[in-house]
């Protein structure tokens, strides 16, 4: 199971108008096989950091993922959202133990 864990960030102002494209994307990466959960967090404290949370059975899998085409067309509008100071992390963990 691998883990992406990070933030990315933008002008607030830009929210309300990148909101829908975050949303097309995370709901499509969500369709992929080896998906196994994706979500974007606005912080409560810091208005324009976005946290980012996504769960991968595999790096087959998220290796793929980054060749979707929602994913490049999500890529390719981050200029025109402002999105910048991208700090994503993999993690390679074992089995997911429900608590």
């Amino acid at each position: 199971m691998l883990l992406v864990i990070g933030t990315v960030r933008m002008p607030p102002e830009n929210l309300n108008e990148a909101r829908y494209a975050m949303q097309e994307m995370i709901e499509a990466s969500l369709e992929e096989e080896g998906c196994q959960a994706y979500s974007y967090s606005e912080d409560v404290l810091e208005p324009g950091l976005i946290h980012v949370a996504e769960i991968w059975r595999d790096r087959e899998a998220l290796e793929a993922h980054f060749e979707t085409e929602h994913l490049l067309e999500w890529r390719a509008n981050w200029d025109r959202f402002g999105i910048h100071d991208r700090d994503l992390h993999l993690i390679e963990a074992g089995a997911a133990e429900q608590l």
